[in-house]
């Protein structure tokens, strides 16, 4: 895990030429966590391939092993997890440490909140602002009991200790928020928990959680009604050691396939991306800008819908985001603000009250970068409006703060492949939260890196 006093490492790509090239993106970084938690749950051994190797999900994979499981890395992405049984988890010695990982946190919160055990969470410094009362509430209401450490604006935040309930508490929940972590604890809780436990979905979330339940064995349905999409789970399940190869993480390809788009003359592939529909908002819009963008050899890969992109430079027009398709592309948004800086006229994202909370504030902290390298744009309460530029060249020459956030950092890099003067990030280590090989990669394409 970082630490703060570590030496930071400056990065900026330029494009000397067009891109060019065929790339692989590392596996989705939801399904490998949800992989590594539900083979720790299955009786048996589960075979993962693909798995993405980054922070991350290595944070996942140590809490499994602290409550138990027997995790073995076998070689680059394919490991081999024998697990403990719904209900088997163990106390883990010593508290959790999520790094970077919300959705590592969350999740195994759910798992923690229906064992009798007791685990503590800690994280680094941009963890340790994220909010937890949003999990926190549910899991109460299932019997857990939860002790966070106050934050700013009333936040319930890590450190934070759950002890679990054995026999929980079934629970039925309207999510207040878009928010598949949330829906995903507490159907991790349920697993564990006499009876059934039904989650209301009013706006539809990354449904990685529900595919994999079911392909798992779990006596899962889900069901459209008025109020939205609602999922019901029967605990006390048995799951199956399952056999699963994660599919490129499309919130990882967005960034070449966004470079492509911006750098003159560039045309890539990407292979083996994810196309849920849950998670695919960011190839519809940015096709609705005009975006040269074709899905090739379309497939289905261990349930999950799965493409190669093909990408041509193009000339992008602004449009107004319809706001409603923020959950299917949330994590994408400020590479899509950067694809908006070089479109022709002007922008509207709204709907984004949730990227107040991640790993930054990343409505202000992508507005404030934007605007040192020479883009026109302004923020709103739940969103931005970018000026674009057309297609020419930002006047960059900034250096970018990337407040310990990987999107950030990546972005950025992205738009300094077509600034007039470099653009900088402060400290590019928090890549390698999501994305290790990303640097590598894009000078496969033909980028020059300065580090």
């Amino acid at each position: 895990m970082r630490h703060a006093d570590a030496q930071t490492q400056p990065l900026s790509l330029t494009a000397p030429g067009p891109l060019a090239g065929d790339v692989t993106v590392p596996g989705d970084k939801s399904i490998s966590h949800r992989a590594l938690m539900l083979g720790a749950l299955a009786v048996g051994t589960s075979r993962v391939t693909g798995l993405l190797e980054g922070e991350d999900v290595l944070a996942t994979a140590a809490a499994m092993r602290a409550m138990g499981a027997d995790i073995v890395r076998n070689g680059p992405g394919d490991w081999q997890i024998n697990g403990v049984g719904v209900g088997g988890l163990l106390q883990p010695g010593q508290a959790l440490d999520m790094g970077n990982s919300g959705t590592s946190t969350r999740l195994l919160m759910g798992l923690v909140a229906s064992h009798p055990i007791s685990a503590t969470f800690v994280g680094d410094a941009s963890l340790s602002g994220r909010p937890m009362g949003r999990v926190i509430t549910p899991l109460s209401l299932m019997g857990a009991a939860i002790t966070a450490t106050p934050g700013p604006g009333g936040r319930q935040t890590l450190p934070l200790t759950l002890t679990g309930v054995c026999p929980a508490i079934p629970l039925r929940y309207t999510l207040p928020v878009a928010s598949a972590q949330v829906k995903s604890a507490i159907l991790l809780a349920g697993l564990n928990t006499p009876g059934e436990t039904v989650v209301i979905e009013p706006v539809p979330t990354r449904d990685h959680s529900e595919r994999m339940l079911a392909g798992f064995g779990a006596a899962l349905s889900v069901t459209q009604a008025p109020e939205g999409r609602i999922i019901t789970l029967r605990g006390e399940a048995e799951l199956k050691p399952q056999s699963i190869v994660v599919p490129g993480d499309p919130s990882s390809a967005a960034f070449p396939m966004v470079a492509a788009l911006i750098v003159p003359g560039s045309d890539v592939i990407i292979r083996n991306v994810g196309i849920n529909p849950t998670r695919a908002g960011l190839i519809t819009v940015l096709q609705a800008m005009g975006g040269d963008i074709t899905l090739l050899n379309e497939r289905s890969v261990g349930g999950e819908p799965v493409a190669d992109l093909q990408v041509h430079h193009s000339a992008l027009t602004g449009i107004e985001v319809p706001p409603e398709g923020a959950p299917s592309m949330i994590d994408e948004y400020p590479v899509l603000f950067v694809a908006a800086a070089f479109a022709k006229g002007r922008t509207v994202m709204r709907g984004l009250e949730e990227l107040r909370v991640k790993e930054s504030d990343r409505i202000a902290v992508m507005a404030q970068g934007l605007k040192a390298c020479g883009v026109a744009c302004e923020e709103v309460e739940d969103g931005l409006i970018v000026d674009g530029r057309g297609g020419d060249p930002v006047p960059g020459g900034a250096t970018i703060a990337a407040h310990l956030d990987h999107r950030i950092a990546m972005s950025f890099a992205v738009l300094g492949l077509n600034a007039r003067a470099p653009v900088t990030i402060d400290d590019a280590r928090p890549i390698a939260t999501s994305f290790p090989t990303f640097v590598p990669m894009m000078e496969a394409l033909g980028a020059a890196a300065q580090r």
